[in-house]
């Protein structure tokens, strides 16, 4: 449990941290070299272009992120008492101790200390529970933070075939240049620079792998009804379609929810206020 508080702190630092130095280097490095092509006209540069879209991707992400912190799941166990009992309630709601005693989807959260329905998973580099009232932002954090991690990679590959005048044509090329690096920083032949850019590289396009199969994976339980707690746990779950569980999720407007995350948090506030 110590090594779980542990990881609930150092994740979200981790990718806070991240997300720092990908902002620098993206206005400090990237984009100004991209200034430098004579060949482009000022107002519809790549610079420019390719700085907007940045920023898009990044606000959406951070301001997706932030949501899902402040959109907790709701607390079932606020009038239970889990002070020395908080086991055995916790072993009650999740169905454990009693079967068929539980409530629908109810899970007891230890890192969180809380009991939430609808629970799907605990999210590390949030520090928070993952549940009906914030499923929306974290499948909307996940896009935008691959697509950002994407948009980025493109960057720093361009930057790097530009100061090292090489070539990513072949795709062996991306594979072999991180050891062919490391053998030339060590021999002086690499800045220290660039040998940090191409680390990046390589851990853009692990968190934007791993952010984009996030994402499908949980549209792909949202489409079948599910939870991962429920697919975890043996569940079963009533089918109903699959426009209904994307409605569930993402609002009537589940199609524009999808590509506009920031469309049905009006609504959310105003069935916080009626409830």
């Amino acid at each position: 449990m110590l090594v779980l508080r542990l990881l609930n702190v150092v994740a979200p630092a981790y990718f806070l941290c991240i997300s720092l130095v990908t902002f620098v280097l993206q206005i400090f490095l990237f984009i100004p070299s991209m200034f430098r092509d004579p060949s482009t006209t000022p107002l519809f540069s790549p610079a420019l272009l390719h700085g907007a879209l940045f920023l898009f991707l990044s606000a959406n992400a951070l301001g997706n992120y932030i949501l899902v912190i402040q959109s907790s799941p709701e607390e079932l166990g606020k009038g239970l008492n889990l002070g020395e009992g908080a086991e055995m309630v916790a072993d009650w709601l999740d169905g454990s101790r009693s079967p068929g005693s539980a409530l629908p989807s109810t899970h007891y959260c230890r890192l969180c200390a809380r009991v939430t329905q609808r629970h799907d998973h605990h999210c590390f580099f949030t520090g928070n529970c993952i549940g009906s009232r914030n499923m929306r932002n974290f499948i909307m954090f996940c896009l935008y933070t691959s697509l950002a991690c994407l948009d980025s990679l493109v960057a720093g590959m361009a930057y790097i075939s530009a100061s090292l005048s090489m070539s990513f044509a072949n795709p062996l090329a991306f594979l072999t240049l991180l050891p062919h690096s490391i053998s030339q920083f060590f021999s002086g032949a690499l800045l220290s620079s660039e040998m940090f850019v191409i680390l990046m590289l390589y851990l853009w396009l692990g968190i934007g792998l791993a952010c984009a199969g996030f994402c499908c994976h949980q549209l792909l339980l949202i489409l079948r009804g599910q939870t991962r707690y429920q697919v975890r746990k043996g569940m079963v779950v009533r089918a109903r379609p699959w426009r209904e569980n994307l409605r569930e999720v993402f609002g009537k407007r589940w199609l524009l929810g999808l590509l506009i995350p920031m469309l049905n948090v009006g609504s959310d506030c105003r069935r916080q206020k009626v409830k």
